[in-house]
């Protein structure tokens, strides 16, 4: 297929989905190098082994997944022209995705109760990655949250039709990727301790 065939909105269709697909290719090679560092420093002498995934983690993750699937039923309603329940899905999405977060801060707090830091004397290796792994993937989920509420400020101002889904199909693509992240982290956690 040539990529220079089409009208003006096909091509920009294309440009904007190509651009988002390096986003995510750039992000992910971020969690990659990450995670890969994660993976040599467990050789470290003064690793924890120890250590235990907080449970607000494992809620979290319930709760993102669930944003995903309303995501996913929320592209499907506005597609087959059901405003109404789009309407309740896409906002529910945000709640979801919010609550998320404030179980991430749990998450953060549960860490430090059982008495490991994230910085300073007091902090460990194996912490202080946890940290920088979470909070990273947390600023991209901030970023989600932001989308989607411009998604639902485009809904509500009906700019999405069965045949008008670019910007709600960009969205769904960026916040199923966070989805996926954080399933592919929490596992990763799990099974590298």
């Amino acid at each position: 297929m040539d990529l220079t065939q089409g009208n003006l909105e096909q091509k920009n269709a294309r440009a904007k989905k190509m651009m988002l697909w390096f986003g995510i290719v750039s992000i992910a090679m971020m969690f990659a190098g990450l995670t890969s560092a994660y993976v040599v420093s467990k050789s470290r002498p003064d690793w924890l082994k120890d250590f235990e995934i907080p449970a607000a983690f494992y809620i979290s993750t319930g709760f993102i997944i669930l944003s995903s699937i309303t995501l996913f039923l929320s592209k499907k309603a506005i597609s087959s022209g059901q405003r109404k329940m789009a309407s309740i899905l896409l906002p529910a999405t945000l709640v979801l995705g919010i609550l998320f977060v404030i179980f991430q801060f749990q998450g953060f707090g549960e860490v430090v109760k059982a008495g490991y830091y994230f910085t300073g004397k007091e902090s460990t290796v194996t912490t202080s990655f946890l940290y920088a792994i979470v909070f990273s993937h947390v600023v991209h989920v901030v970023a989600g949250l932001l989308v989607l509420v411009v998604l639902i400020y485009n809904h509500f101002k009906e700019k999405y039709t069965p045949g008008q889904m670019l910007g709600l199909e960009l969205g769904a693509t960026f916040w199923h990727f966070l989805d996926f992240l954080w399933v592919y982290l929490i596992l990763f956690f799990y099974f590298f301790r």
